[in-house]
């Protein structure tokens, strides 16, 4: 039996894959106080429905996979280690300078950022090293025990090491690694061509300072999470889920954290993959809803892409990983997005959330701002009596009065229509979140197809969809749980980088493929430590590369694990070529193709994908065939009230409709059809 855990915003989901390939959902609220406290919620409701004890639930169990917000909750809340930088003499504001880009240029009144670890944690070690990996200025070892007894006073608990050019020469990083050793042997440590061998500095410098500051908080959270699930009853294999679309074991968690700061969203597109492959239509579009965020992301030929564009916070001001990531945008809107009027009148919904601590007001839990889920409450989508199959009640009168209070009487509104309005701003977040990501990378949404994910995704996904002309919309049968559902889908991987410069001006086959051969064994010694059949393993190869003179890169599949003929050099290009068309409109023909950095990812399917159907969407008959709903540019209507359980597989019908599941609501409009298919996904067509 295997296990997954994503840990979000609102609600932990659990999703259970039995021995016969049968699969169960699980939602326990978050609690942010101690995150391991919503998991293991989770796994005494599982225990519960099977009518056991919860030792005796997980006695079955052999794969735990946990998504974590911990990380990255560390960053934005400032709760990570204390972490002291060293660079080379001369280069000590790599982290205060930044690079540039403003998110609003004409705007002189906001401070400057400061930088991820201060200036006083920031110490010059003396050595150089040239762009060719030349020795210019030879480690001065003197000097670098005095900077390691500046932070044995300083009273470090962690150190990242960024030297300049330390990716075409390691030598002296890998020296002041082991004088950590010998003379800072308790304080973690993270070198910078290790983690992220990277041209640029500052994002080699930004991401090595954040894995280097949440080591010892994510060894002691792994740790707490080993002991506490072992204390009930576990006694597998703990695997976590990375930023990349993979999954590694939690030991190597320890030894590079970063891996983990988009645990859960990245996922979402795995699932995404997945169903979009059973309901072929081209380009994916993944949006997962929670009670927090609304995360887009895109499934594209079948593959997922990646970018190194990852913010934390507002881009340019807030902090850039610098560290190959799932690309996925996230807006805060979601099911708690709290609605709000400003002094100037104007409506506001998020970023701020109710979370899970409040919650939102109808929870009855002591929130008292008024949330998108209150006002679903109160346009009729969602039934107080049946919310999260029934195991949670909903307060309809308070969701009432607090937009009567916050938004309606503010704006001379009816409820009703404050409540749309808050609707319909929430999915004008959404679509423009959507149009972000879709239409820099050169993709029409109308082309598209929607995938909705997350407890929250069936309030407006048609919404969404009429907006960018998207004519179908999938929510699949674990769509609730989207991303710990892409947990039991993904594999165990591993990303391995190198730069080295080239162009196909000039291209040195040798050293090219003594690059690929490099990382391969690389690879193939991270497969080697995995128990994954052969047959399940793969490595596949990527470079990121750019027309000459161009600044930026864009990342690129190769067509070959080896280059033994100017045919397949010839392939490559013509890859390249197809790739910046997509992306940018246009292709240089003339123009070489310049080389920065080459990837090989080793990856291994541990288990096949579930394959089973989730039991408790057999819900039982619905009692109250029409409700009465409110549609935002139709007013108030009837619509047809359906249980997803009682839906005819293959049977078209017609909204307007409220489709419920234990785990979520989905709202047909009137001018849409759905259906129910084999696999257990509820597909909408929009007139």
């Amino acid at each position: 039996m295997r296990l997954a855990c994503d840990t979000g915003g609102t609600f932990t989901d659990l999703v259970v894959e039995t021995n016969d390939g049968g699969l169960q959902m699980f939602k326990a609220p978050t609690t942010p106080d101690d995150p391991i406290r919503g998991v293991v919620d989770a796994i005494a409701k599982a225990a519960d429905a099977a009518g056991l004890s919860t030792d005796q639930f997980l006695a079955d169990a052999d794969t735990f996979i946990h998504g974590t917000t911990h990380a990255i909750n560390a960053i934005i809340t400032g709760r990570t280690a204390k972490t002291a930088l060293l660079t080379t003499k001369g280069h000590k504001d790599i982290l205060v300078l930044r690079e540039g880009g403003r998110a609003d240029p004409f705007d002189m009144t906001s401070p400057y950022p400061a930088p991820f670890i201060p200036r006083s944690l920031t110490f010059e070690v003396d050595e150089r090293i040239g762009a060719g990996g030349r020795v210019l200025n030879a480690l001065n070892e003197e000097s670098a025990l005095s900077v390691l007894s500046a932070l044995k006073a300083q009273d470090v608990d962690a150190v990242a090491v960024c030297l300049l050019w330390s990716i075409a020469n390691s030598a002296h990083e890998l020296r002041i690694g082991e004088l950590l050793d010998q003379h800072l042997p308790d304080v973690p440590y993270t070198l910078s061509h290790q983690i992220n061998p990277t041209l640029r500095e500052y994002r080699r410098a930004s991401s090595t300072s954040l894995d280097a500051s949440l080591k010892p908080l994510m060894t002691r959270y792994m740790g707490q999470l080993d002991r506490r699930l072992e204390e009930v009853g576990f006694k597998g294999r703990i695997l976590v889920l990375t930023s990349q679309g993979g999954m590694i074991e939690a030991e190597e968690l320890s030894k590079a954290p970063i891996h983990v700061i988009n645990s859960g969203p990245s996922l979402a597109p795995v699932a995404g993959a997945h169903y979009g492959a059973i309901e072929p239509g081209g380009d994916i579009i993944v949006a997962d809803t929670g009670g927090t965020t609304y995360d887009v992301s895109l499934v594209r030929g079948g593959v997922i892409p990646l970018t190194r564009e990852t913010w934390i916070g507002q881009p340019f001001r807030g902090l850039i990983t610098g560290f190959p990531s799932v690309d996925v945008k996230s807006v805060g809107a979601g099911g708690g997005s709290i609605a709000r009027i400003d002094e100037g009148g104007m409506l506001h919904v998020g970023p701020e959330s109710a979370g899970a601590v409040p919650g939102p007001v109808c929870y009855g839990r002591g929130g008292t701002e008024p949330t998108l889920t209150d006002a679903c409450v109160v346009l009729g989508y969602l039934d107080p009596d049946y919310f999260l199959g029934g195991s949670i009640h909903l307060e309809y009168e308070n969701a009432r009065a607090a937009i009567k209070r916050g938004i309606a009487a503010p704006l001379g509104f009816t409820v009703e229509e404050a409540a749309a309005s808050i609707l319909t701003l929430a999915t004008e977040n959404m679509v423009q979140a959507i149009a972000d990501i879709t239409v820099n990378q050169g993709i029409n949404p109308a082309n598209a197809v929607l995938i909705g994910g997350g407890g929250a995704a069936g309030f407006n996904s048609v919404l969404i969809a009429r907006r960018l002309g998207i004519s179908t919309v999938i929510f699949p049968e674990l769509g609730a749980a989207l991303s710990a559902a892409g947990a039991l889908m993904s594999e165990i991987a591993s990303d391995h980088r190198a730069t080295q410069l080239m162009t196909t001006r000039s291209f040195d086959q040798d050293a090219a493929n003594a690059v690929l051969s490099s990382l391969e064994e690389e690879g193939r010694a991270f497969l080697s430590r995995t128990d994954a059949p052969y047959e399940r393993q793969k490595i596949s190869f990527s470079v990121e590369a750019r027309y000459e003179h161009q600044v930026w890169e864009i990342e690129v599949p190769l067509p070959v694990n080896r280059f033994n003929s100017v045919s397949e050099i010839e392939a490559f290009v013509e890859v390249f070529h197809a790739a910046h068309e997509r992306i940018f409109s246009f292709r240089d023909r003339e123009s070489p193709v310049e080389i920065v950095g080459w990837a090989a990812r080793a990856s291994a399917q541990l288990h096949d994908g579930p394959v089973g159907r989730l039991a408790q969407m057999d819900a039982e008959h619905s009692d109250k065939p029409i409700r009465k709903i409110y549609l935002p540019n139709e007013g108030a209507v009837d619509a047809a009230l359906v249980r997803f359980g009682d839906l005819t597989i293959g049977e078209e019908n017609r909204g307007p409709a409220i489709i419920e599941t234990p785990f979520t609501t989905i709202l047909a409009d009137s001018g849409s059809t759905f259906t129910r298919t084999e696999q257990g996904s509820l597909v909408l067509e929009l007139d």
